[in-house]
């Protein structure tokens, strides 16, 4: 092996293994330890910002600041790349779309057979829309994540399903993906509590100086499973004839509560957006329930009720 070619795998393991020291990048290169130590001063002499730090935790980083080598990927490791993200997002197999472009890119970097067969994936697939998923705007998102790292208060821009549009003030904890959909997991000040929104759903996000501190041992889907029915405009209130075990099984926990009133009888709390998507829910109920609270949920199930009688006449 050449040194240029040492040279560039040094580089190679350094990214793969930030923090490796000059005996273990030694002993991955089969060199000594002196010449390991030589591979990586010719990768500064090329410019290369290769950053090392003395001590025992010590070792060979590579800096802010490089622009990355051309792409190299085994034909397999391509085809999952792209795969990947033709699941992920449908409209990767066109090239004017903001992924599709991006994939592009990385397939024009790969070298041409591997190139021909990432391609041919890419054309001919013809993935189904997930229907459930939601694309957000990328400079939103991106805003909203680097809040999030930042731990700076945001002013968002949001608008409801109902339609409704509305500025809060809120603490981003995390942006988690859940089933194809972003959510915003934060502290509302306009609300004194947590809330989740929707990422699609933000209008437009303009961080503020103000610093928050996110709460200890956060664990970003667990809380945001608890709140995803909390904070909407319709409260809800119903009884279900079926032990607590039992409507948990039927229900998602994106629902709301559960809580027991008697051995027999469990009472649904939560709240939503769109009445008639969470009439459809409680429909699945193999068991009787009845609507306490929230006048627009208890027309909407009265209007699947009346569609379902419809059904059943000649």
């Amino acid at each position: 092996m050449s040194p240029t070619a040492r040279a560039l795998l040094a580089l190679e393991l350094i990214q793969a293994s930030p923090g490796i020291t000059a005996e273990r990048l030694a002993d991955k290169l089969g060199v000594s330890e002196r010449a390991a130590r030589r591979y990586v001063a010719i990768l500064r002499e090329a410019g290369i910002p290769i950053e090392s730090t003395r001590g025992p935790f010590g070792g060979f980083t590579v800096g802010r600041g490089l622009r990355l080598p051309p792409l190299t990927f085994t034909a397999t490791e391509a085809l999952g790349l792209v795969m990947a993200v033709l699941d992920g997002h449908h409209a990767a197999s066109d090239p004017t779309d903001l992924v599709g472009s991006a994939l592009g890119k990385i397939i024009r970097a790969l070298p041409a057979p591997v190139a021909a067969q990432a391609e041919a994936v890419r054309r001919a697939a013809a993935p189904a829309p997930d229907r459930a998923a939601a694309r957000p705007d990328p400079d939103i998102t991106t805003t909203l994540v680097q809040a999030c790292s930042q731990r700076r208060r945001v002013r968002i821009g949001y608008r409801s399903e109902a339609g409704s549009e509305r500025d809060f003030e809120v603490d981003p904890w995390s942006v988690v993906v859940r089933h194809g959909r972003w959510y915003l997991l934060c502290h509302s000040h306009s609300a004194g509590a947590v809330r989740t929104y929707r990422v699609d759903r933000v209008r437009s996000a303009a961080v503020l100086d103000a610093p928050f501190t996110p709460p200890p041992d956060l664990d970003p889907v667990a809380m945001l499973e608890t709140n995803l029915s909390a904070g909407w405009e319709f409260e809800v209130e119903v009884i279900i004839e079926a032990p607590l075990p039992d409507a948990g099984r039927c229900l998602p926990r994106i629902m709301g509560t559960l809580e027991p009133v008697d051995p027999a009888t469990t009472r649904l709390l939560g709240s939503t957006s769109n009445p008639q998507w969470y009439a459809e829910q409680l429909a699945v109920l193999p068991v009787p329930f009845r609507v306490v609270e929230c006048p627009e949920l208890r027309a909407a199930v009265l209007d699947i009720g009346q569609r379902m009688i419809a059904a059943t006449r000649l």
